[in-house]
């Protein structure tokens, strides 16, 4: 699908989002397209993306129809934006993703790929196809959103962490590698945050994961801190990785110290339900 509307950069700083119709993606695209911004909004879900330009205004954006699990598609898209943007961009926030719950040996082989095919290669592919925008933009920069589940991974999320483990991973390697061509690259890792994923991924059975979180009384913080947290990755000096949420700080700051200990409690967890 190529771009939407007949909006055109017009010199301003570029933002390519992928996820971009709800959640942190459309977080994002508000704060970056309020600071004066083009935001170039990717996503599978084509009504998503128009009530999304809609929000951020339509001559502050552009609509790409986009399945991060397709190299094609990146090649595509990224091309369209290219001819609005006159060749610029200076940042690609790899955003989309999903999750499913519950144990490993529960999970479905349609889940465990499309976890692995989504929040992995759709990132590696981002970087892939990004690349040569990225490297003729002065000071570009790639943010790849995470997890803190890349930091600890929880039971019943293993698939999920695995993925999130891998894209911190691959930040890691990223950084050392783009800055041969003056990309910087940022990894934004949230605790749980309040968006649509939420509703959609479940530990165990038929609760999702919102109504687990409640019961467990988890903190669930909202959409708005990791848009500021993205904004401040780009703005800020220079530094890989960000956590976001006081408890991803907290347990980012226990595992550091104390990683035996993080590990018993999560087994201990695991024990008592």
């Amino acid at each position: 699908m190529a771009a939407s509307g007949k909006a055109q950069a017009g010199g301003r700083r570029t933002i390519f989002i992928t996820g971009a119709a709800s959640g942190i993606g459309l977080a994002a695209a508000r704060r970056f397209a309020g600071a004066g911004w083009f935001v170039g909004l990717a996503d599978i879900d084509v009504k998503g993306l128009a009530a999304a330009l809609e929000a951020i205004g339509a001559d502050n954006g552009s609509t790409h129809r986009l399945d991060v699990r397709h190299r094609s598609a990146w090649k595509a898209e990224l091309a369209a934006f290219a001819k609005i943007s006159g060749g610029r961009l200076d940042v690609l926030l790899n955003n989309a993703g999903v999750a499913r719950g519950g144990y490993v040996e529960t999970q479905s082989a349609e889940d465990v790929d499309l976890q692995v095919d989504v929040n992995l290669k759709g990132v590696i592919n981002g970087c892939q196809a990004a690349f040569d925008l990225l490297a003729a933009t002065p000071g570009a920069l790639v943010v790849n959103v995470a997890s803190v589940a890349g930091l600890i991974a929880p039971p019943r999320m293993s698939v999920y962490a695995a993925t999130k483990f891998a894209v911190r991973g691959l930040s890691e390697a990223l950084e050392a590698e783009f800055a041969r061509v003056g990309v910087g690259v940022r990894c934004v890792m949230p605790w749980f945050i309040d968006t649509p994923l939420l509703d959609k991924a479940r530990f165990s059975g038929n609760e999702d994961l919102r109504v687990s979180l409640r019961h467990q009384k988890v903190p669930v913080y909202p959409v708005e801190d990791v848009s500021e947290a993205i904004w401040a990755a780009v703005h800020g000096k220079p530094r890989l990785h960000h956590l976001v949420g006081g408890q991803a700080r907290q347990i980012g700051l226990l595992n550091r110290l104390l990683p035996g200990f993080v590990r018993t409690r999560l087994r201990r967890e695991m024990e008592a339900m």
